[in-house]
């Protein structure tokens, strides 16, 4: 195949099309190509299988990706405006997100050329402890099944992180398009397999395939080694299963569900009202509230300042200066297209399931609002409810569940007590968010910073959880259904998911991996006999 060919092809018992829509108005933009069949599955991972002894070596893996970066900034005024015609994102927003996949790719080639990741480890022969020479070092997976996510279509899709960091660990990748951005994903592979051929390794370190069934056939694979996935709970849960049902289970990442609770804390919604409502608008409604970190549950003191109350049957007063400020900032914001049909129906059935319970109430109406070129525009919307209705099993557990899309909901809290018992209730999640006043900053906070603790991967104070850095320090994960295991897919840990350690007992040195030889041939850092290598009063070696 030519660098121009995406390795999809088609048996005449699998002609369904792949098509291309456009979400402002739910009409075809183009066919893509065709579902792929078992035997196109078969063929991708077989190849990429193959690619696998060329991507050991390191400074032309470090290469690829920096290409990568290369190949995508080259062509970002076409991936900007295909993406942008699949996933009405807008082209600032993409434009953004194309300049954060380079620099994820470019992160990652300078992890490659550092070595750190391989955690290199020496622990010479010691006769007076029984001790053999023992030399560990990690060792790529094989290949890793990627699962494009639809709200980041560059990022976190065909030449997103997991991508990223597969390939910096030595992985190939078969990626599933997201139907959602088929052609957005085609392009970017073409540009990607092209990156490897410009720096002499095989363009089947990269593959793309298409199709619902292409999924589960894909994680079956005997040859595949790992998957990351970015998706829903319920789709997520599905192909965990089947990768762990598998005669040989493999590890399955996956980034599926998250609330991302924030808590208000009286003295803050009694002097930050305004500031806080604000923010929280712009957060929950960024990208069309389409964001795996999306505030979807905001605990809130029941009587901040503006009258809200709670009577003993639970009926709500007038609204307070915290939920005014949060309603007037969302209905500011405009009504925007979702990614898809789909997601559109789901966010609009969600939003009546939720609204039709005792005791919510709708502060802002969320719904279609037909635009100028987008008839499927939605506009956002807020809910508000007693948090005693969330304190016990019963039909208000809907509001404790992920709604996609720009909807949030106020829970009013009376006491210590009825936050706790929320808070106790809560699933795992990707962040968990405290908005302090300027002076808590004692034991009280202290203390709510560690309840929170279990509950999630990222701990946000006085901001919004809106935003994932790519950084050393991020972790992009959290208890289940936020994830499905301990690892971060953002950030430089990302790497982790696709090594397993390898140890060397007694091996002779020229059968050594270079890394792991006398003299560090190759300069990677390493630790020997319990120290960093080159501290004084070391052993050699």
């Amino acid at each position: 195949m030519t660098s121009d060919t995406v390795p999809v092809t088609t048996d005449d018992a699998f002609p369904a099309p792949v098509w291309s829509v456009d979400p402002r108005t739910g009409e075809h933009r183009a066919r893509v190509g065709v579902e792929s069949s078992p035997a196109d599955i078969d063929r991708a991972v077989r190849a990429a299988a193959a690619a696998a002894a060329a991507l050991a070596d390191r400074p032309r893996r470090a290469a690829l990706l920096r290409a990568a970066a290369d190949h995508l900034e080259r062509d970002a005024a076409q991936v900007v405006a295909v993406a942008d015609a699949e996933s009405a994102l807008g082209v600032p927003r993409l434009t953004g997100e194309l300049a954060r996949t380079a620099y994820q790719f470019r992160a990652f080639a300078e992890i490659v050329d550092d070595g750190a990741f391989l955690d290199v480890v020496i622990d010479h022969a010691d006769s007076a402890l029984g001790r053999p020479d023992l030399r560990r070092a990690n060792t790529p997976l094989g290949v890793v099944a990627v699962f494009a996510a639809g709200n980041f279509p560059l990022a976190f899709s065909v030449p997103g992180g997991d991508t990223a960091s597969a390939l910096a660990a030595g992985c190939p990748v078969v990626v599933k398009a997201h139907p959602g951005h088929p052609e957005t994903g085609a392009l970017c592979a073409r540009l990607l397999r092209a990156a490897a051929v410009s720096v002499g390794l095989p363009e089947d370190v990269l593959a793309v395939v298409h199709g619902f069934e292409a999924g589960a056939a894909l994680v079956r694979h005997p040859l595949t080694a790992a998957v990351g996935f970015t998706g829903s709970v319920r789709g997520g849960r599905a192909l965990h299963d089947v990768a762990a049902a598998r005669p040989r289970p493999i590890p399955f990442h996956g980034e599926l569900g998250s609330l991302n609770p924030v808590v208000v804390t009286p003295a803050a919604a009694a002097t930050m009202a305004d500031e806080i409502g604000a923010g929280l608008a712009a957060s929950f409604t960024l990208g069309g509230g389409q964001f795996c970190v999306k505030p979807g549950l905001v605990l809130v003191p029941a009587g901040d300042p503006g009258g809200v109350a709670e009577t003993p049957g639970g009926a709500r007063s007038k609204p307070g200066a915290l939920e005014e400020a949060v309603v007037e900032a969302a209905g500011r914001v405009a009504a925007t297209p979702l990614l898809d049909a789909r997601m559109r129906a789901a966010f609009l059935a969600g939003v009546r399931e939720r609204t039709a319970l005792p005791g919510v109430a709708e502060l802002l109406a969320a719904g279609e609002e037909p635009t100028a070129g987008a008839p499927l525009a939605v506009r956002p919307g807020v809910l508000a409810v007693p948090a005693a209705l969330l304190a016990e099993d019963g039909p208000h557990d809907l509001l404790l569940e992920e709604c996609f899309g720009p909807v949030t909901v106020l829970a009013h809290y009376r006491d210590q007590a009825e936050l706790e018992a929320v808070l106790a209730r809560l699933d795992g999640n990707l962040t968990a968010t405290v908005r302090f006043a300027a002076d808590e900053n004692g034991e009280d906070a202290a203390g709510l910073l560690r309840r929170l603790i279990p509950l999630a991967g990222r701990i946000v104070v006085d901001g919004w959880p809106t935003g994932v850095a790519v950084a050393p320090a991020m972790h992009h994960g959290g208890p289940y259904p936020a994830a499905t295991s301990v690892a971060t897919s953002v950030g430089a840990g990302a790497i982790g998911r696709w090594l397993r350690p390898v140890s060397y007992q007694g091996v002779p040195q020229e059968l050594l991996p270079p890394e792991l030889r006398d003299g560090n041939p190759l300069g990677v850092p390493r630790r020997v006999d319990g120290r960093p290598e080159g501290l004084p009063g070391e052993a050699p070696g």
